[in-house]
């Protein structure tokens, strides 16, 4: 081989080291770029997740709800066409050291497939495997709420018993009972923090779209929620909760805020009526329109369901504070034309 032939081999390899290059990175950006997008993760754990994608500026940025936890974003590494980040939790204040999740997320023949590696602060590690279902995207605009038809209410509660309704956690102290009529949480906590020993409540029908009426008490800062399909929590203190805003009486618990306080004092009675329709919210508290046809990105903190296509129930928090609830009433939509 002469030294022209030597160079035109070195060329030819030359050319097919780059197009080997430019294919090996288009395949792995096209895989990245297939779990662009809102999906709805299941654990082997059976904890409820949620996890969405985006791309920005050649960066991949993951927002990753477990259950209570923050959303993020995080920044996320391309190996091999599959994401790899991390989640912080704040250091706890006996030691100052922070948890660390490890997640590392792709494709298997199309379907969700992922780890979470969680590193405790104690030197403990915990592994959770998940899969999940790609969520539909948000409808491109408002649904025409003059054009939904609605069907005959339904009795969620009878005022005698708790038939319809079972705990969400069987491991947790049943604080409900029925009480003069009231569906009523009894418990010992008094802080806000967020979670606790007594347990949840849920519907046992679930439900696509529809309008809820439901009343509620609860005493001066004292905490409740209410979920919509498992999903979206109408929030439940009083007017003059430390509690305010986004994340005050009226609002789409730290998604929508209300346009204003049209909340009760507590130890009042309070009015919910609650429209779901195509993930969009309208909210009147106390007969005052706080939320008018908002959508509502993602499911909110404490959500136990988190596919949007899917039904899910209505779930009531017991593990905050005593709560009082009546009259629950649920017209699911027949039709959107």
């Amino acid at each position: 081989m002469n030294h022209n032939q030597v160079s035109d081999f070195n060329s030819f390899n030359r050319g097919w080291l780059v197009a080997l290059a430019i294919v090996a990175s288009f395949l792995s950006t096209a895989q990245a770029e297939d779990l662009s997008g809102d999906w709805s993760v299941e654990l082997e754990s059976g904890l409820p997740a949620w996890m969405r994608v985006v791309e920005e500026d050649g960066q991949s940025l993951v927002y990753m709800r477990l259950y209570i936890g923050p959303t993020g974003p995080y920044k996320a590494e391309q190996v091999d066409g599959r994401l790899k980040f991390e989640i912080r939790r704040n250091p706890k204040k006996k030691n100052g050291q922070a948890s660390v999740t490890r997640v590392d997320v792709g494709l298997n023949d199309g379907k969700l497939d992922g780890v979470l590696d969680r590193q405790l602060a104690d030197g403990t590690s915990q592994r959770d495997a998940f899969t999940g279902k790609r969520v539909p995207p948000m409808p491109e605009s408002a649904p025409e709420l003059s054009k939904v038809r609605f069907g005959h209410p339904i009795s969620l509660f009878n005022g005698k018993d708790i038939s319809g309704w079972r705990t969400y956690e069987s491991d947790k102290t049943n604080g409900w009972s029925v009480i003069d009529g009231m569906l009523v949480n009894s418990t010992t906590k008094t802080d806000f923090s967020p979670t606790g020993s007594y347990a949840n409540l849920r519907t046992e029908a679930e439900f696509e779209d529809f309008w809820l009426h439901i009343e509620f008490l609860v005493e001066e800062a004292r905490n409740s929620g209410i979920y919509l399909r498992g999903m979206y929590e109408a929030q439940v203190v009083d007017r003059d909760s430390r509690m305010q805003g986004i994340q005050g009486v009226g609002a789409i618990f730290g998604a929508i805020a209300p346009s204003v306080n049209a909340g009760n004092p507590g130890g009042q009675w309070q009015t919910y009526d609650l429209t779901l329709v195509d993930r969009h919210v309208t909210v009147v508290l106390n007969g005052v329109k706080v939320i008018d046809n908002q959508p509502i990105d993602g499911p909110t903190a404490g959500a136990i369901y988190t596919n949007a296509a899917a039904p899910g129930p209505i779930y009531l928090q017991g593990d905050h504070t005593t709560v009082s609830y009546r009259d629950i009433y649920l017209a699911p939509v027949v039709s959107k034309q």
